[in-house]
């Protein structure tokens, strides 16, 4: 794949890669917004793993974003399987130097309306940190729908947060 849009590129990743990668994803500030699959302090071998794991898919569905020819950051659908196969689970994080640029809000929804069609599906869901109303934005302009607000379900950098739920539906 490869995008280009007013503020971005979105493109497959590639194995050079990897050093931009590790340089921009090693933040504690993007680490404390995601998943515990999203290392802390983030190294070259994280990279490398990842973008390896990546080039092994039949189908590429995690993307970097690329701005002035430097990775700024990802975007991808975990795609579910069994009684969820027309589910797909959407992330993305942004490196701090390129946060309020709106690089997010042009990425999230073209990506959104391609996975809904490319791989079929018809549901996209993502859960944010109650203490992340930066995401909850993009997600809203994006057309998801905030569906649920989980008190107290995330414990992260020793701290306890709500996990509120949204979903874009076809």
């Amino acid at each position: 794949m490869r995008l280009v849009l007013e503020k971005s590129l979105i493109r497959d990743w590639q194995l050079d890669d990897c050093t931009n990668l590790a340089t921009v994803a090693n933040n504690k500030n993007i680490w404390r917004n995601l998943a515990d699959r999203f290392p802390h302090p983030y190294t070259l071998e994280d990279a490398n793993s990842w973008i390896s794991l990546l080039l092994q898919q039949p189908e590429p569905s995690h993307w970097a974003i690329v701005v002035n020819n430097h990775i700024a950051g990802a975007i991808g659908v975990d795609l579910g399987e069994g009684i969820f196969a027309k589910t797909g689970h959407i992330g993305f994080w942004l490196g701090e130097s390129f946060w309020g640029r709106g690089i997010m809000s042009e990425n999230v929804p073209i990506i959104s309306q391609y996975a809904l069609q490319k791989f079929g599906l018809t549901r996209l869901e993502t859960g944010v940190f109650g203490w992340n109303p930066a995401s909850m934005r993009v997600l809203e302009k994006s057309g998801f729908v905030r569906e649920a607000v989980l008190k107290n379900r995330i414990y992260k950098d020793g701290k306890i947060t709500d996990h509120v739920l949204y979903g874009l539906v076809v």
